[in-house]
């Protein structure tokens, strides 16, 4: 007689079925056949090791990053990475993240090559170890679009964030945040090559987005109101870039305060905007009533440059340049070093009054 194994040494599967219309109304007919069945997969639980020297040199050069040591931090990790590769080998999802991290501190030092050279190791790993459709290789795409701008190749960026897109509306649709960033982009680079209707829509598709997911008078939305009044200012369209500034400056104003410099931006852009729609409208009306004896006088119509567009590229994507002073930076420096050498004479203090105690009580123990 063949007795049924125990259910403990039984292993749950999952199983992966052909994307096909499928009928469950029926009982009577078969809902999945053989050919349906694409793959089964075995649930097993386990635990991922991990590299302990690594993520201790990992975790040290982060807090150096923060501390605005990034020629330290970035030695850290690139320890970190070679730690990962004697450990786990070629390919792992923690040493993508690695070369993720480096990227990004090559792009903020300047070196925007080197950058881009180590974000495409990063998108190939994570391709393999994670899936193409994957939230982190998404993300990867993204990051090395920035740095394909940057390098000036920028039919490679356009083409990584479509790819990126369209990876992001198969995984959660085209109702979600990530969408709404991915839109911002594509309409800057968009923008940067003179292509404004479309820029407009994708620009307007990511302004639609952010009301919705950050509320009205959220500071993301005052950047796509601005990119927004950007591009329907290069299209000559002045009353509506207006409309869309004046709501810029009235979030600014609302968050920041009338003296903040994002406020102070938003208000020179709605007087060059306010006064090139005069202009545009007294020649309007100087056509309407026949009087075309005057010279058109020229619209200060001035096409993007790649420079302020990678600025804005920059600011969506979350990366900010702080422009600080290297006395600032010593004065950062030595005040953190005072405070370390405050905390470890608390320390020794604290040690030296237990040690004096204890040697108080042995002697009078010994007295006895």
């Amino acid at each position: 007689m063949i007795r049924r194994p125990p259910r403990s040494t039984l292993f749950p599967y999952t199983t992966l079925f052909r994307s096909r219309e499928y009928c469950f109304d029926n009982r009577h007919k078969q809902t999945f056949f053989e050919e349906d069945i694409i793959n089964i997969f075995p649930i097993v639980k386990h635990i991922n090791p991990r590299a302990t020297d690594a993520y201790h040199f990992y975790t040290t050069g982060q807090t150096k990053i923060q501390q605005g040591y990034l020629k330290d931090g970035y030695e850290l990790i690139s320890e970190a990475l070679n730690l990962l590769n004697n450990v786990y080998g070629a390919m792992h999802p923690e040493i993508a993240q690695c070369l993720r991290m480096l990227a990004r501190l090559n792009y903020i030092m300047g070196d925007h090559a080197e950058a881009m050279s180590y974000q495409q190791k990063a998108v190939l790993m994570s391709e393999r170890v994670n899936g193409i459709d994957h939230p982190y290789t998404i993300t990867e795409y993204t990051h090395l679009a920035l740095y394909c701008f940057a390098n000036s190749q920028i039919s490679t960026a356009l083409k990584l964030l479509y790819r990126a897109r369209y990876l992001a509306i198969v995984v959660c649709g085209e109702n979600h945040p990530e969408i709404a960033l991915l839109d911002s982009n594509i309409g800057l680079v968009l923008h940067a090559v003179g292509e404004y209707d479309l820029s407009l829509r994708f620009l307007e598709k990511a302004l639609g987005l952010n009301i919705k997911y950050y509320g009205a008078k959220s500071l993301k939305v005052a950047v796509s109101y601005h990119l927004v009044a950007r591009a329907q200012s290069c299209m000559g369209d002045f009353r509506s870039a207006l409309q869309n500034e004046k709501e810029t400056y009235g979030i600014y104003k609302q968050q920041l305060g009338e003296e903040h410099e994002k406020t102070k931006e938003s208000s020179e852009c709605l007087r060059h905007l306010t006064q090139q729609a005069v202009i545009l409208q007294k020649k309007m009306n100087e056509i309407y009533t026949g009087k075309l004896g005057g010279s058109f006088p020229p619209l200060q119509i001035q096409p993007p440059t790649m420079g302020s567009v990678l600025d804005m590229l920059n600011i969506i994507n979350g990366i900010l340049f702080v422009q600080i002073s290297q006395q600032d930076i010593e004065t950062f420096r030595a005040e953190f070093e005072r405070s370390q050498k405050k905390s470890d004479g608390a320390t020794k203090d604290d040690i030296d009054e237990g040690t004096s105690k204890r040697d108080v009580e042995e002697a009078d123990w010994a007295s006895r």
